[in-house]
């Protein structure tokens, strides 16, 4: 709980603490001062209190007189008290709330290379998952308010707002972002917000969700790097479950639920080593140093080798695609500095 908060509500039980005292005072005070009934002294008590003008149930003596003058300004301190820390708590918390927001957003400011997420779905959930398992940084836009307390449970960045909108794109970092998801439920939109981030940012890449086959092509004209079309990969993975059962249950094995089970990952040759002067798979020597092996190469220009050879030259700008246990990928990250990436 915020500081701030939790001081507020220890100055708010402190006022309620103070009234309740107060009204016992009174209650007891017009009771044996005046001989009222408890109920009698219980309306005078709060009349009082509260300064409302009522008349006294009964006339009051000179003993009475006097305690319902103490009384009266006692209950204008405290119930004035009152009523100010309750009226500055409602104002804290919604201060809080936009300290809260304006901390997010320095924090999303202050994000480069990230990725961006469209929709707090199931698919951008799963893409948001994934990408906190990879120390990813990653802001979510989701124009829906009702999931804003789901998205602060997960410890989501997030902009709440629309993404067919140029601005909330920008908020969010679109123009300095490396990777964009657009994983709305309608194509009509993701087309739109496509479009919008391709406009902004001509470098980024753009991985879109698609419901429908005719919306495919649709969206890589837009601008979309790569269309995923989660309904026809289910039906595939199905199928593959009965035709070859094995092989699907060895590649789900591979896939990278959590920092515990990372088996495979996509690292720039950069980030290998720093010499000017190629090298090839058989100098990196990663089998012997790390225990992982080098299952792809991907070269400069996006093509990709499988189970390359030995003698294979690393260009500049390549990647190469390792395969291990997850021990031995920390090994890996752990020896060469690595930030893990998704291949």
């Amino acid at each position: 709980m915020n500081p701030l908060i939790r001081l507020f509500r220890s100055k708010i039980y402190t006022a309620l603490t103070l009234l309740l005292i107060l009204m016992l005072v009174g209650v007891v005070g017009y009771k044996f001062i005046s001989g009222y009934t408890w109920v009698d002294a219980l309306y005078m008590t709060v009349i009082t209190m509260t300064t409302v003008g009522f008349g006294e149930v009964v006339p009051l003596d000179d003993q009475a007189k006097v305690f319902t003058i103490f009384l009266i300004l006692a209950s204008v301190v405290i119930v004035g008290y009152a009523i100010s820390i309750i009226t500055e708590y409602i104002l804290s918390k919604n201060d809080v709330e936009e300290l809260k927001h304006k901390k997010m957003q320095k924090q999303i400011d202050s994000f480069n290379n990230h990725v961006v997420i469209c929709g707090y779905g199931r698919n951008g959930k799963q893409a948001a998952r994934k990408l906190m398992a990879h120390n990813k940084a990653f802001v979510v836009i989701e124009k829906d308010k009702e999931v804003e307390d789901k998205l602060r449970a997960d410890n989501v960045p997030y902009v709440i707002g629309n993404a067919n909108e140029d601005e909330v794109l920008l908020i969010a970092g679109v123009d300095r972002a490396s990777n964009f998801i657009s994983a709305l439920p309608n194509d009509a939109d993701n087309l739109f917000v496509v479009l919008s981030a391709r406009q902004m940012n001509k470098n980024i890449n753009i991985i879109s969700r698609a419901s429908q086959e005719s919306s495919y092509n649709k969206l890589k004209l837009a601008g979309a790097n790569n269309v995923i079309l989660p309904d026809m990969i289910g039906g595939d993975h199905m199928a593959s479950l009965v035709v070859v059962p094995g092989l699907m249950e060895f590649i789900d094995n591979l896939s990278i639920v959590g920092e515990a089970n990372i088996n495979i990952e996509e690292i720039s040759v950069e980030k290998l080593y720093k010499s000017k002067l190629p090298k090839t798979i058989k100098d990196l020597d990663l089998r012997k140093r790390t225990g992982c092996n080098i299952i792809g190469y991907k070269n400069s220009n996006g093509v990709y080798t499988v189970n390359p050879e030995a003698e294979m030259v690393l260009e500049p700008n390549s990647k190469i695609i390792v395969l291990g246990r997850p021990e031995q990928i920390n090994e890996l990250n752990s020896i060469f500095d690595i930030e893990i990436e998704i291949p």
